[in-house]
Protein backbone atom coordinates (compact mmCIF):
# COMPACT_ATOMS: atom_id res chain seq x y z
CA UNK A 1 0.00 0.00 0.00
CA UNK A 2 1.37 3.42 -0.96
CA UNK A 3 2.11 5.68 1.98
CA UNK A 4 2.35 9.42 2.54
CA UNK A 5 6.10 9.52 3.17
CA UNK A 6 7.99 11.57 0.57
CA UNK A 7 11.70 12.22 0.09
CA UNK A 8 11.26 15.82 -1.11
CA UNK A 9 12.51 18.77 0.92
CA UNK A 10 10.63 21.89 1.97
CA UNK A 11 12.89 24.84 2.67
CA UNK A 12 12.07 27.49 5.29
CA UNK A 13 13.65 30.64 6.68
CA UNK A 14 13.31 31.73 10.30
CA UNK A 15 11.48 35.01 10.96
CA UNK A 16 10.75 37.28 13.89
CA UNK A 17 7.19 36.95 15.22
CA UNK A 18 5.04 39.99 14.61
CA UNK A 19 1.54 41.33 13.94
CA UNK A 20 -0.57 41.29 10.80
CA UNK A 21 1.51 44.02 9.19
CA UNK A 22 4.61 41.83 9.44
CA UNK A 23 2.77 38.89 7.86
CA UNK A 24 1.51 41.19 5.10
CA UNK A 25 5.05 42.28 4.27
CA UNK A 26 6.11 38.62 4.10
CA UNK A 27 3.39 37.93 1.51
CA UNK A 28 4.30 41.04 -0.48
CA UNK A 29 7.81 39.60 -0.72
CA UNK A 30 6.46 36.46 -2.41
CA UNK A 31 6.59 34.22 0.68
CA UNK A 32 4.00 32.99 3.17
CA UNK A 33 4.29 33.02 6.97
CA UNK A 34 4.20 29.75 8.89
CA UNK A 35 4.69 28.16 12.30
CA UNK A 36 6.61 24.98 13.12
CA UNK A 37 5.81 23.16 16.39
CA UNK A 38 5.63 19.74 18.01
CA UNK A 39 7.98 17.02 19.31
CA UNK A 40 8.27 18.80 22.66
CA UNK A 41 10.33 21.61 21.13
CA UNK A 42 9.77 25.35 21.10
CA UNK A 43 7.60 26.77 18.33
CA UNK A 44 9.40 28.49 15.49
CA UNK A 45 8.00 31.12 13.14
CA UNK A 46 9.19 30.73 9.55
CA UNK A 47 8.62 31.88 5.99
CA UNK A 48 8.14 29.46 3.11
CA UNK A 49 7.85 29.36 -0.66
CA UNK A 50 4.11 29.02 -1.49
CA UNK A 51 4.95 27.07 -4.66
CA UNK A 52 6.68 24.33 -2.67
CA UNK A 53 3.77 24.15 -0.21
CA UNK A 54 1.22 24.03 -3.03
CA UNK A 55 3.13 21.19 -4.68
CA UNK A 56 2.84 19.13 -1.50
CA UNK A 57 -0.85 19.92 -0.96
CA UNK A 58 -1.66 18.94 -4.56
CA UNK A 59 0.37 15.73 -4.50
CA UNK A 60 -1.19 12.26 -4.31
CA UNK A 61 -0.72 12.17 -0.53
CA UNK A 62 -1.87 15.75 0.03
CA UNK A 63 -1.62 17.23 3.51
CA UNK A 64 -0.73 13.79 4.91
CA UNK A 65 2.62 13.95 3.13
CA UNK A 66 5.62 13.60 5.45
CA UNK A 67 8.64 15.47 4.11
CA UNK A 68 12.03 16.80 5.17
CA UNK A 69 11.83 20.36 6.46
CA UNK A 70 15.08 22.29 6.30
CA UNK A 71 15.19 25.57 8.26
CA UNK A 72 17.96 27.89 7.06
CA UNK A 73 20.67 28.14 9.68
CA UNK A 74 18.73 25.85 12.00
CA UNK A 75 17.18 22.43 12.34
CA UNK A 76 16.24 19.78 9.83
CA UNK A 77 13.33 17.56 10.74
CA UNK A 78 10.57 15.38 9.37
CA UNK A 79 7.36 17.38 9.20
CA UNK A 80 3.85 17.48 7.78
CA UNK A 81 1.27 20.17 7.06
CA UNK A 82 -1.47 20.24 9.69
CA UNK A 83 -3.30 23.46 8.80
CA UNK A 84 -3.37 26.04 6.02
CA UNK A 85 -5.38 29.12 5.05
CA UNK A 86 -6.35 30.44 1.63
CA UNK A 87 -7.36 33.93 0.59
CA UNK A 88 -11.10 33.50 -0.20
CA UNK A 89 -11.24 35.52 -3.44
CA UNK A 90 -7.93 34.94 -5.25
CA UNK A 91 -7.22 31.56 -3.62
CA UNK A 92 -3.66 32.41 -2.57
CA UNK A 93 -2.05 30.74 0.44
CA UNK A 94 -2.03 33.02 3.47
CA UNK A 95 -0.57 30.92 6.29
CA UNK A 96 0.72 27.42 6.99
CA UNK A 97 1.12 25.34 10.16
CA UNK A 98 3.77 22.61 10.24
CA UNK A 99 4.27 19.85 12.79
CA UNK A 100 7.49 18.02 13.61
CA UNK A 101 7.11 14.28 13.11
CA UNK A 102 8.86 11.44 14.93
CA UNK A 103 8.84 8.38 12.68
CA UNK A 104 8.65 6.02 15.69
CA UNK A 105 5.49 7.57 17.17
CA UNK A 106 1.91 6.95 15.99
CA UNK A 107 -0.15 9.71 14.43
CA UNK A 108 -3.84 10.40 14.01
CA UNK A 109 -4.76 11.58 10.53
CA UNK A 110 -7.77 11.63 8.22
CA UNK A 111 -7.49 9.49 5.09
CA UNK A 112 -9.80 9.93 2.05
CA UNK A 113 -12.05 7.15 0.71
CA UNK A 114 -12.27 6.45 -3.04
CA UNK A 115 -15.13 4.37 -4.46
CA UNK A 116 -14.02 1.79 -7.03
CA UNK A 117 -15.97 -0.60 -9.24
CA UNK A 118 -19.38 -0.35 -10.89
CA UNK A 119 -22.28 -1.12 -8.61
CA UNK A 120 -24.81 -3.76 -9.67
CA UNK A 121 -27.53 -1.52 -8.26
CA UNK A 122 -26.49 1.24 -10.64
CA UNK A 123 -25.74 -0.88 -13.71
CA UNK A 124 -28.62 -3.36 -13.54
CA UNK A 125 -31.27 -1.71 -11.35
CA UNK A 126 -31.02 1.88 -12.52
CA UNK A 127 -30.10 3.39 -9.15
CA UNK A 128 -27.57 6.06 -8.29
CA UNK A 129 -24.54 5.75 -6.02
CA UNK A 130 -24.46 7.98 -2.96
CA UNK A 131 -21.25 8.39 -0.95
CA UNK A 132 -22.05 9.42 2.61
CA UNK A 133 -18.53 9.34 4.09
CA UNK A 134 -15.47 10.66 2.28
CA UNK A 135 -12.70 10.14 4.85
CA UNK A 136 -11.93 8.20 8.02
CA UNK A 137 -9.66 8.90 10.97
CA UNK A 138 -6.81 6.42 11.43
CA UNK A 139 -3.94 5.88 13.83
CA UNK A 140 -0.59 4.50 12.68
CA UNK A 141 3.10 5.20 12.34
CA UNK A 142 4.02 8.00 9.91
CA UNK A 143 5.54 5.57 7.45
CA UNK A 144 2.31 3.57 7.28
CA UNK A 145 -0.13 6.38 6.51
CA UNK A 146 -2.07 5.32 3.39
CA UNK A 147 -2.73 7.78 0.60
CA UNK A 148 -6.39 6.65 0.50
CA UNK A 149 -8.72 3.70 0.99
CA UNK A 150 -10.24 1.93 -2.03
CA UNK A 151 -13.84 0.97 -1.28
CA UNK A 152 -15.20 -1.66 -3.68
CA UNK A 153 -18.89 -0.96 -4.40
CA UNK A 154 -19.41 -3.47 -7.23
CA UNK A 155 -21.48 -5.75 -4.97
CA UNK A 156 -23.88 -3.04 -3.81
CA UNK A 157 -27.54 -3.39 -4.76
CA UNK A 158 -30.68 -1.74 -3.40
CA UNK A 159 -30.88 -2.25 0.35
CA UNK A 160 -27.16 -2.97 0.85
CA UNK A 161 -24.83 -0.52 2.59
CA UNK A 162 -21.03 -0.38 2.54
CA UNK A 163 -19.74 0.40 6.05
CA UNK A 164 -16.42 1.51 7.52
CA UNK A 165 -15.76 -2.00 8.84
CA UNK A 166 -15.54 -3.26 5.22
CA UNK A 167 -12.70 -0.92 4.21
CA UNK A 168 -9.57 -2.95 3.40
CA UNK A 169 -6.53 -2.03 5.48
CA UNK A 170 -3.38 -3.57 6.90
CA UNK A 171 -2.88 -4.56 10.51
CA UNK A 172 -0.51 -1.63 10.92
CA UNK A 173 -3.44 0.78 10.59
CA UNK A 174 -6.12 1.27 13.23
CA UNK A 175 -9.32 2.87 11.99
CA UNK A 176 -10.81 5.09 14.70
CA UNK A 177 -14.04 6.01 12.90
CA UNK A 178 -17.16 4.09 14.00
CA UNK A 179 -17.05 0.77 12.08
CA UNK A 180 -20.84 0.80 11.61
CA UNK A 181 -20.89 4.21 9.96
CA UNK A 182 -22.19 4.01 6.37
CA UNK A 183 -19.78 4.84 3.57
CA UNK A 184 -21.96 4.41 0.48
CA UNK A 185 -25.22 2.89 -0.76
CA UNK A 186 -27.41 2.73 -3.86
CA UNK A 187 -30.50 4.90 -3.82
CA UNK A 188 -33.37 5.21 -6.27
CA UNK A 189 -33.70 8.01 -8.80
CA UNK A 190 -36.36 10.48 -7.77
CA UNK A 191 -39.03 10.60 -10.48
CA UNK A 192 -40.34 13.97 -11.59
CA UNK A 193 -44.07 14.26 -10.98
CA UNK A 194 -45.91 15.37 -14.16
CA UNK A 195 -49.14 17.21 -13.52
CA UNK A 196 -52.25 15.70 -15.18
CA UNK A 197 -54.76 17.90 -17.07
CA UNK A 198 -57.24 17.38 -14.22
CA UNK A 199 -54.67 18.61 -11.68
CA UNK A 200 -53.90 21.65 -13.82
CA UNK A 201 -57.60 22.46 -14.14
CA UNK A 202 -58.11 22.07 -10.38
CA UNK A 203 -55.17 24.34 -9.65
CA UNK A 204 -56.49 26.96 -12.06
CA UNK A 205 -59.90 26.87 -10.36
CA UNK A 206 -58.47 27.15 -6.85
CA UNK A 207 -58.06 30.99 -6.77
CA UNK A 208 -61.74 31.48 -7.64
CA UNK A 209 -62.83 31.32 -3.98
CA UNK A 210 -60.62 34.15 -2.69
CA UNK A 211 -61.83 36.33 -5.58
CA UNK A 212 -65.46 35.79 -4.54
CA UNK A 213 -64.62 36.71 -0.96
CA UNK A 214 -62.79 39.81 -2.11
CA UNK A 215 -65.67 40.77 -4.38
CA UNK A 216 -68.17 40.35 -1.58
CA UNK A 217 -66.02 42.54 0.64
CA UNK A 218 -66.00 45.24 -2.01
CA UNK A 219 -69.74 45.10 -2.27
CA UNK A 220 -70.00 45.46 1.50
CA UNK A 221 -67.70 48.45 1.41
CA UNK A 222 -69.77 50.00 -1.39
CA UNK A 223 -72.93 49.46 0.60
CA UNK A 224 -71.24 51.06 3.56
CA UNK A 225 -70.33 54.03 1.41
CA UNK A 226 -73.99 54.50 0.33
CA UNK A 227 -75.30 54.29 3.89
CA UNK A 228 -74.64 57.99 4.81
CA UNK A 229 -76.63 59.10 1.73
CA UNK A 230 -79.62 57.09 2.91
CA UNK A 231 -79.43 58.76 6.31
CA UNK A 232 -79.36 62.14 4.59
CA UNK A 233 -82.64 61.35 2.83
CA UNK A 234 -84.29 60.48 6.16
CA UNK A 235 -82.97 63.71 7.64
CA UNK A 236 -84.87 65.70 4.98
CA UNK A 237 -88.31 64.45 6.17
CA UNK A 238 -88.54 66.71 9.25
CA UNK A 239 -87.93 69.75 6.98
CA UNK A 240 -90.91 68.77 4.82
CA UNK A 241 -93.00 68.38 7.96
CA UNK A 242 -92.07 71.89 9.09
CA UNK A 243 -93.13 73.31 5.70
CA UNK A 244 -96.55 71.65 6.04
CA UNK A 245 -97.03 73.18 9.46
CA UNK A 246 -96.19 76.67 8.13
CA UNK A 247 -98.80 76.25 5.44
Amino acid sequence: MATATESNVLEAQPRTPGNKNVARRVRQGGKIPGVLYGAGKQSLTVTLDPRQVTRILHSATGHNTIFDLSVEGGESTKAMIVDWQYEPIKGKLLHIDLKRIALDKVLRVNVPIFLVGESAGVKQEGGIMEQMLREVEVECLPGDIPTHFDADVSHLTFGKVLRVSELPHSEKIKILTDPNQPVAHVTSVKEEVVATPEAVAAEAAAPAEPEVIKKGKQETEEEGAEAPAGKAEKAEKPEKAEKKEKK
